[in-house]
């Protein structure tokens, strides 16, 4: 079982959140604690006001909201809604949450089976739950002992059957027309923008493309753009967006630029542990023998490790990004290093010559770590090359170092001054004959 504990502002927001699933016909609200009524007899203001007249009581704490999900193993599927409740029940006992009012609903919109918890930390009596560290503290304390109280499979040996084999987050590619677009893309956002560690805007496309779904600014000249504005697309299967952009404000967790660009800085310290992992297992492929670039996507694949190669409108490879499913990180190569960056993997593999296309598919559709990327799921818009360009740059001085002695084409050049030379010679061996 995995716990996941988010805390907010609105409790009306999480609770509409939940309450929108229920009426979309992919969830049900199995169980209600502390509530005078049974949650079937209650009308969604009913629910609402509960909430409302307790978080009264102390109206200095302005994030009082906490919303938690339960997640339990594919094969935990069958589990029946009296058990899920007594999971519920225990889990926020354990916690310091079991005198609280709290709503529990069941959700059946991913391939896994999972239960919501809706409540808040304002007491009966106006004092405040900590939630500092309250994960650490008291949630893994709680999930260790519920998965031996009701047998459930534990969350640390399902990390280590799974081999890095299984989907990296199990939610379905986002398809228009086939899914409810908005409803799909808060899907994969939910699972990606918090536990994903990235330092820019292309950086979490690198995932976000994998599920077809991409976030863009728009142009220079758009309101969106230049009001700071995020809109998030779904991808068709060839990587172009399609449909009509829903703006970032409209989801429930709000996933505007404002709130992306403090992940960016957060992110930018909390994913340095996690280098080493990818630069060993690059390391550990090119150091033996030299294979070919898509032989390496592969073997990277294997340890849950994505390739997204990028390229200009000729084909042209000019950068490389890394996405670790395990440690849930992403970097560009040159941030690793030089020997990481697009240029040095084409010097360390085996020159091979493939179109951009089949650079950009994944080596063996039969070996996946997640989902199949899009052929143009890599390829950036220009806008986002310049973001991407300009965030490479000021991340270190040995990326700078990068980007101003990259050569375009050193095989073919020659000096001028030796071509003239060579004229001048064969010259004066004509006036010689002469």
């Amino acid at each position: 079982m995995v716990a996941v504990i988010k805390t907010g502002h609105s409790i009306h927001r999480i609770l509409n959140y939940n309450e929108n699933k229920v009426k979309q016909g992919v969830a049900e609200c199995i169980g209600a604690g502390n509530y005078p009524v049974d949650p079937d007899k209650m009308s969604f203001t009913m629910k609402l006001n509960r909430f409302l007249k307790q978080m009264e009581l102390n109206e200095k704490t302005k994030r009082n909201s906490v919303h938690i999900s339960l997640n339990f193993d594919v094969s935990e599927k069958h589990l029946p809604k009296q058990k899920l409740l007594e999971i519920a029940n225990g889990y926020l006992d354990k916690i310091g949450f079991g005198e609280q009012p709290y709503l529990v609903y069941q959700h059946h919109d991913a391939g896994h089976p999972h239960i919501h918890l809706v409540t808040t930390n304002i007491e009966a009596d106006g004092k405040r739950i900590d939630l500092h560290h309250l994960g650490i503290r008291k949630s893994e304390p709680a999930r260790k002992a519920l998965e031996k109280e009701f047998g459930l499979v534990q969350a640390e040996a399902q990390k280590k059957d799974e081999n890095y084999q299984l989907k990296p987050i199990v939610v379905g590619k986002a398809m228009y027309g086939k899914s409810q677009t908005k409803m799909a893309i808060q899907n994969i956002l939910e699972n990606v923008l918090n536990p994903y560690k990235y330092t820019s805007l292309p950086e979490l496309n690198a995932v976000l493309n994998q599920y077809n779904v991409k976030a863009e600014r728009g142009t220079e000249n758009s309101k969106v753009y230049q009001t700071g504005g995020l809109l998030y697309r779904v991808l068709d299967a060839d990587g172009n967006a399609v449909g009509v952009p829903i703006k970032a404000s409209l989801f429930y967790n709000k996933p505007t630029l404002k709130f992306l660009e403090q992940k960016f800085k957060e992110n930018a310290t909390k994913r340095t542990p996690f280098k080493r992992r990818i630069k060993n297992a690059v390391d550990k492929k090119l150091l033996s023998k030299k294979i070919s670039i898509p032989e390496l996507i592969s073997a990277l694949e294997k340890q849950g490790i994505h390739t997204v190669l990028r390229q200009n409108a000729n084909g042209i490879l000019y950068g490389i990004t890394y996405v670790d499913h395990q440690t849930k990180c992403v970097f560009n190569g040159s941030v690793l290093g030089k020997a990481y960056s697009a240029k040095a993997i084409q010097e360390r593999c085996l020159p091979e010559r493939v179109s951009g296309q089949d650079l950009l598919r994944h080596p063996d559709p039969k070996q996946t770590i997640g989902l199949q990327p899009q052929t143009a799921a890599a390829a950036e818009t220009k806008e986002v090359d310049k973001e991407y360009q300009s965030v490479s740059i000021l991340t270190g001085k040995e990326n700078v170092l990068e980007v101003l002695t990259q050569a375009e084409n050193t095989s073919n050049y020659l000096p001028n001054q030796l071509k003239k030379k060579r004229k001048k010679k064969k010259k004066r061996n004509l006036n010689n004959n002469q």
